[in-house]
């Protein structure tokens, strides 16, 4: 009866163990679930907006484009170009495009945007930031990761992989739903001057609907979505009030959040961004 009993707990116990151990091996060999990209725009969402606006006047040198999107969480989501192969935009913009997407995101809250071009001022020397733009290096062991010919694709070996990299001039903005507080990544956009940047990714934000900015350091209308009982104006445009000091011969920022002027038309088209193509859910294009 004793051996009976033994017997039974041994048999017992070697179950128990086998299927401990039939479980840790599928937790080992299943794949894990990729990143949540259900809020950003998808591959074909990013590829079509960036054609659509890159056509347009904007500018700079009329040159195509890169552009990236990420997630809250920073992973990249999308990567697409504008022109006919990977080789018609400069093929070191990828990288920043995806590292403008990760800026913008990262230094970008539910009540408050920070644009790529707003961190230009305060990451200067003796600026409030400087030293920011090293801070997070880009991995570049994922973002140069092949096959080649995947670049720009719908599945670019960037895709699903976290990048980093802190990038402070024009080309990256905070991607804002209609719901109050609700960020849910960043676009990057790189290929121009850094104006021209700037202003494509305005607009093919804005063709996404994803342009619902609730304030910023940007002087202008919000979209209004702000958190309950907080109040704050303004946007993440592009502020030009960036002026050498006679005395000094530095390079001051009225805001402290300026930005170079590339070339006069950008300068008159960035300063018109927010009454052309208005933040909020509504689209003008």
């Amino acid at each position: 009866m004793l051996k009976h009993t033994v017997y039974k707990r041994s048999t017992a116990t070697l179950a128990a163990i086998l299927a401990l151990a039939s479980t840790s091996l599928i937790a080992q060999t299943t794949t894990p679930a990729g990143p949540d990209c259900s809020q950003v725009p998808s591959y074909a969402d990013l590829k079509r907006a960036l054609v659509a606006v890159q056509a347009q006047k904007n500018s700079g040198l009329g040159f195509h484009m890169w552009a990236t999107v990420v997630n809250r969480d920073g992973f990249v989501c999308a990567v697409a170009f504008s022109g006919a192969s990977r080789g018609d935009q400069w093929p070191g913009s990828r990288v920043i495009s995806a590292q403008k997407a990760n800026t913008a995101n990262a230094f970008s809250l539910p009540n408050f945007a920070l644009s790529t071009a707003n961190l230009f001022a305060a990451t200067q020397d003796q600026g409030t930031l400087f030293g920011l733009q090293l801070s997070n290096p880009v991995d570049t062991v994922a973002a140069y990761a092949g096959p080649n010919e995947k670049y720009g694709q719908v599945d670019d070996p960037m895709v699903g992989k976290q990048i980093g990299g802190v990038n402070v001039f024009g080309g990256g903005l905070a991607l804002y739903t209609q719901s109050a507080k609700k960020i849910v990544g960043g676009l990057g956009v790189s290929g121009d001057t850094s104006c021209t940047d700037h202003i494509i990714a305005w607009k093919v934000r804005d063709l996404l609907n994803l342009d619902n900015v609730p304030g910023g350091v940007a002087p202008g209308v919000s979209s209004g979505l702000t958190v309950p009982g907080i109040t704050v104006p303004g946007n993440d445009n592009m502020i030009n009030d960036i002026f050498v000091d006679r005395g000094t011969g530095q390079k001051i920022s009225t805001s402290g959040y300026g930005h170079p002027t590339c070339d006069a038309a950008a300068t008159v088209i960035t300063s018109g961004l927010a009454g052309s193509y208005p933040i909020g859910p509504v689209n003008a294009q």
